[in-house]
């Protein structure tokens, strides 16, 4: 039986996909944009309405609607992420649901061997003339989950998923059952950035030279760095996701992934977030290759490029060095992604540097971001030993190889003014002289 004949066998309604979930199930839901909303709205629908119980949902970035932690939901769905976003947030928090905390790049281990998948929900593009379908934007933990023998796959095949090149595919024969459908692919809009966030920017791109390798995040920092790199030759990318303004840059010829010594002329990227010019640029372009996250995000790995640069964020940083990104205080915010892997990796990396860049305030500058004690109960993400640079608008911190009373210095430079006299004080107090 050929391919298309094998397809049709296992095309059905989403109701009838759905009818597939049982009680005590561990249901793993694709990736960020990965997600297909409408199968997973009709999942919480089914197991509701049928008064299944224990199903547990993991993932991490959610961009769907988030029905199954809702209110009340907890008779049926155990939710039990490893990253938070505004659909789990509050459910984590008000304690309707869990959080595990993981590495990206063991996340496929946590999701197959410590945990076993038994369905996964997915969003694949067409089939190719030979039966493959692309996952698309997201590859990360959603092909490893889909290759492990325990799982069930049920994928919605949505022909406005774009066809991702890399590790990135699964044939017909290997999904269990199908969903036609064609919901838009969630889109991410592209953040604002702002006076303080171009100084930033600005300032993080003094840090980059020509050839260099970068993993940069989401959001208005990444975003402004992208600004001030139009002079640099030569870019490469080997990063966990990449936003609009990648594309950007390569079209410019700034980004051309030549002087990589490792993946040499390709873009190394586990998922995407953006808007609908991204995917169309990611689409079929063999630059992009896409690969699972314990590869792409595996520290091994990111260390055997030269000059890896990696670009995050934090929420806070104490005096020594300590960096909380994923919490405030007791309140899980976010989770650790990806963060480690790449500061690990770009130690390993031969003229690797990393970078942690953010506002020095937050609240319209009522709440310091560098504090003298991370706020208690808040988990340390990265450790004072893999810290390099800290950047804000108001600076740029080395930290690594620095003494504690040399970081302390340092940090308190690249504070805002305004709480500078307070963390003098701390200082003076800890280390028994005038900052």
């Amino acid at each position: 039986m050929g391919w298309k004949e094998v397809y049709a066998s296992k095309v059905t309604t989403m109701e009838e996909a759905v009818k597939n979930v049982k009680s005590g199930d561990v249901v793993v839901i694709a990736h960020a944009v990965g997600e297909p909303v409408s199968l997973v709205d009709k999942m919480v629908e089914y197991v509701s309405s049928n008064n299944l119980h224990d199903v547990e949902i993991k993932q991490l970035v959610a961009m769907g609607h988030g029905l199954y932690g809702q209110p009340g939901m907890e008779k049926y769905f155990k939710v039990n992420p490893c990253f938070l976003g505004g659909p789990t947030r509050d459910v984590v928090n008000s304690g309707r649901g869990d959080f595990t905390p993981c590495f990206f790049y063991q996340v496929p281990d946590l999701f197959t061997k410590v945990h076993p998948t038994d369905i996964l929900l997915t969003t694949v593009s067409t089939p190719d003339e030979n039966g493959y379908c692309s996952f698309g934007v997201s590859c990360d933990y959603t092909k490893p989950v889909a290759e492990d023998p325990h799982t069930k796959v049920i994928a919605v095949v949505n022909p406005n998923m774009p066809r991702v090149l890399g590790d990135n595919f699964i044939h017909v024969r290997d999904i269990d059952v199908i969903v036609e459908g064609d919901d838009p692919v969630p889109e991410l809009g592209i953040a604002k950035i702002g006076d303080v966030e171009k100084s930033i920017g600005e300032k993080v791109a003094s840090l980059i030279n020509d050839g260099d390798c970068l993993q940069l995040g989401i959001g208005s920092i990444p975003d402004a760095v992208l600004t001030f790199l139009d002079g640099k030759k030569d870019l490469g990318i080997h990063s966990e996701m990449v936003s609009d303004g990648v594309a950007d840059l390569y079209e410019k010829g700034v980004i051309t992934c030549k002087a990589k010594n490792f993946n040499r002329g390709k873009m190394i990227i586990t998922f995407l977030m953006g808007t609908k010019k991204l995917y169309d640029f990611a689409n079929d372009n063999p630059i992009i290759s896409m690969m699972p996250v314990n590869y792409v995000n595996n520290p091994i790995i990111i260390g055997q490029n030269d000059n890896m640069v990696s670009i995050n964020a934090a929420l806070q940083v104490d005096l020594m060095g300590q960096v909380c990104a994923e919490a405030m205080g007791m309140k899980q915010f976010s989770g650790i992604g990806g963060q480690v892997d790449f500061i690990r990796g770009a130690a390993f990396s031969k003229g690797g540097r990393a970078i942690l860049a953010f506002p020095a305030t937050a609240k319209k500058g009522t709440i310091s971001k560098i504090v003298p004690f991370l706020t208690e109960g808040s988990p340390v993400t990265t450790s004072r030993c893999d810290v390099d640079y800290v950047v804000t608008e108001y600076g740029i911190a080395k930290l690594k190889g620095r003494t504690l009373r040399d970081r302390a210095r340092q940090l308190i430079g690249i504070a805002a003014p305004q709480f500078r006299d307070d963390l003098a004080v701390e200082f003076e107090k800890r280390f028994a002289e005038k900052y």
